[in-house]
């Protein structure tokens, strides 16, 4: 599908996803791209756009990530950010150096409104810093469009080459702003139409899905979740019953979650679909015995599922394709594309054995952050209790269980999983949040109960409110609810004894817990 891109190259910015996101919500598409791919790829994309990323290295250090200089060559439109701005100075005859002031946090900047960057934002405004290098002098040719007390170039430009630069982080909400800087760019800079809309998203991966698959036989791994539902639906209006969906009930699911997801998706559901359910608990229990280390929990349920997946595809017949509900937060996460550390394997990228059976595997969403999905969701006709539905890990409470993975872990979490959901629920903070759950943590402590001494185990209550699922800010939900919660769960769930509330924001936590 040929679209106008915008390309981010990734130096290491722990903001690389956000600038995505940011530049999707303008309705332009953008991908993120390792700052060691080369100029001739970058060339083939015929980006319309090249956004620089943050990063956390000195670019006058000779060891730091940099770029050829061909790239500002190519006459397309080119955004530094923080480190990308230092980068693009540095390259082109400025100087950066230590600056004598750090600056960090909301810092008031004032910017040239004349400036095509800066058209309708206001003169002083909002932004956030984050740097111990500055810009202590413009390359040539390019002149300052904005600054601030201890910054005296918050911003460079040059409008003839249309190369642009700002020392602070426009993606990130804290720049009051930044929306609007991203969109000027875009659009008054780069000149994009702005035509990445959901509705010619889901026309074309029908189109090129039923191209690609022609008269073969498709698996569709379905979770019940919100990607693997509608990458499920989206096959099925593609390809019809040429697929067949297998749900995998990992003994790692939520209370009941099996049954509804059979109920929803299996012979007596809204959809005709192919489905088939493999109750493979036990196999999973004893693949994970003993396991501690959450990088290799999940890549052995990674593995197990596509082994699952193989198994089934035999007894269908020839099975040519898998279809995944992977979307694009799990790929970067995975550290598949950009620049920026592993921060987990997702079972379905960075946790998928170095053998697959089949003959390639589809990944329609894979290019979508989790507000996309939903979108493509409600296109596809999808009702909105599904499509909003809370967020569950391919894992499942494999990664909500510190440790060791037992079946009694498993009935505590899903207990108290369900006592957290019911008493969110009952206050009316389901729609305020955007995901909630309980995870056991691996720690015992002594406690009282019925006066004699207890040594249980503690689960952790998280809620989080959030937009992209790239950043999220812990909920604050009434002392009275949490309150409830905790006296249901240690007077309900056989051996735990104690409740704690994670107040942790991503960053630096991530929202699940392995």
């Amino acid at each position: 599908m040929k679209r106008e891109t915008v390309v981010v190259l990734d130096f290491g910015g722990q903001y690389n996803q956000l600038i995505a996101r940011r530049v999707r919500e303008c309705n332009v598409y953008c991908e993120i791209y390792s700052y060691k791919t080369s100029i001739e790829k970058i060339k083939e994309i015929q980006p319309k756009g090249i956004i620089f990323t943050g990063g956390p290295n000195s670019c006058y250090e000779e060891d730091s990530p940099t770029y050829s200089k061909e790239i500002f060559e190519l006459g397309v439109p080119i955004l530094g950010i923080c480190y990308g701005s230092q980068l693009m100075m540095h390259l082109l005859g400025g100087k950066v150096e230590k600056a004598p002031v750090r600056e960090y946090g909301k810092i008031e900047v004032n910017v040239d409104t004349h400036s095509k960057l800066f058209q309708d934002v206001s003169p002083k405004t909002i932004c956030w810093m984050s740097h111990n290098d500055y810009i202590s002098k413009a390359a040539p040719g390019f002149s300052i469009s904005a600054w601030t007390n201890d910054c005296p170039v918050a911003a460079v430009e040059n409008p003839e080459k249309n190369l642009y630069a700002v020392q602070f982080h426009p993606e990130v909400l804290h720049t009051q702003e930044g929306t609007k800087m991203l969109s000027n760019f875009v659009y008054h800079v780069c000149g994009c139409a702005g035509d990445w809309k959901m509705d010619s998203f889901v026309e074309e991966s029908i189109r090129s899905i039923r191209e690609k698959v022609g008269n073969g036989k498709v698996l569709c791994a379905l979770s019940g979740g919100v990607d693997s539902s509608v990458a499920a639906v989206l096959l099925s209006k593609a390809v019809g019953n040429q697929l067949t969906c297998v749900f995998v009930d990992h003994g790692l699911l939520r209370k009941n979650e099996g049954d509804e997801v059979e109920a929803v998706f299996g012979p007596n559901g809204n959809y005709n679909l192919n489905f088939i359910r493999v109750n493979a608990q036990e196999r999973f229990y004893e693949k994970l015995k003993g396991v501690e280390e959450p990088e290799k929990k999940r890549k052995i349920i990674g593995e197990e599922f596509i082994r699952v997946f193989e198994e089934e595809a035999k007894k269908i017949g020839t099975v040519d394709f898998l279809v995944q509900g992977t979307i694009y937060p799990d790929v970067v996460e995975s550290g598949v594309g950009g620049e920026s550390t592993v921060i987990k394997s997702h079972h379905n990228v960075g946790g998928l054995p170095d053998y697959v059976d089949f003959k390639e595997i589809i990944e329609p969403l894979r290019n979508l952050f989790k507000d996309e999905v939903r979108q493509a969701g409600l296109e596809l006709g999808i009702p909105e209790y599904l499509v909003f539905r809370q967020p569950f890990p391919g894992p499942g409470l494999g990664v909500r269980i510190i440790g060791e993975i037992t079946a009694d872990k498993v009935r505590m979490v899903q207990d108290a999983d369900a006592i957290w959901r019911e008493e969110i629920a009952r206050a009316g903070w389901d729609k305020k949040v955007n995901q909630y759950f309980a995870a056991l943590t691996n720690m015992k402590s002594v406690g009282v109960m019925g006066d004699e001494r207890t040594y249980d185990y503690a689960i952790a209550l998280r809620a989080v409110t959030t937009t992209d699922f790239m950043t999220a800010e812990s909920a604050e939900i009434p002392w009275e609810v949490i309150g409830r919660t905790t006296s249901r769960i240690v007077n309900e769930v056989k051996h735990v004894n104690r409740v704690l509330y994670d107040c942790t924001g991503k960053p630096p936590a991530t929202i699940e817990f392995e």
